[in-house]
């Protein structure tokens, strides 16, 4: 199920400040969304400090970066904390919007059920997707070029 070309489905969730963050909140800005398994996880540690230490590329963009995962927002917290993450960390703790948008492991690793598959949105400022890419392998990373040229013609 594709969502390229089509309205993002539009969600709620808490942060790790508990407080609720909606998709509509950010109608007029580039939003790029960035499912991932684990926290505290190597790949998503990764992978998340290089939008950490890339920030202001997206912020040029006029983009707002959210990480999400099934993690529940205490634990999504501390690992802001520890990796010093300079960007919102969603809790999709009933795997809702991990479903809505097609990124959701019905088995994972050890026996975990419903856990968010890597996966990349990004959606323009009139909430249109614009670039979708779901990875099957949690050892991979988004392809972050790509995404930098979507942002780049979205101007």
């Amino acid at each position: 199920m594709s969502l390229l070309n089509k309205t993002a489905p539009a969600f709620k969730l808490v942060n790790t400040d508990k407080k609720e963050v909606s998709l509509t909140d950010y109608t007029g800005k580039n939003v790029i969304l960035l499912f991932f398994p684990l926290a505290f996880t190597s790949v998503c540690t990764a992978e998340l400090c290089g939008v950490r230490d890339n920030i202001a590329l997206y912020n040029n963009a006029n983009a707002v970066v959210f990480g999400i995962s099934v993690d529940s927002p205490f634990t999504l917290g501390q690992f802001k904390a520890d990796q010093g993450l300079n960007f919102e960390l969603l809790s999709d703790f009933n795997k809702e919007v991990s479903t809505a948008y097609g990124s959701i492991y019905q088995d994972f690793v050890l026996g975990m059920k419903g856990v968010s598959k890597r996966s990349a949105f990004v959606i323009d400022a009139n909430g249109i997707v614009r670039y979708e890419e779901v990875l099957e392998n949690a050892g991979e990373q988004p392809n972050f070029d790509k995404i930098k040229e979507v942002l780049a013609n979205l101007g």
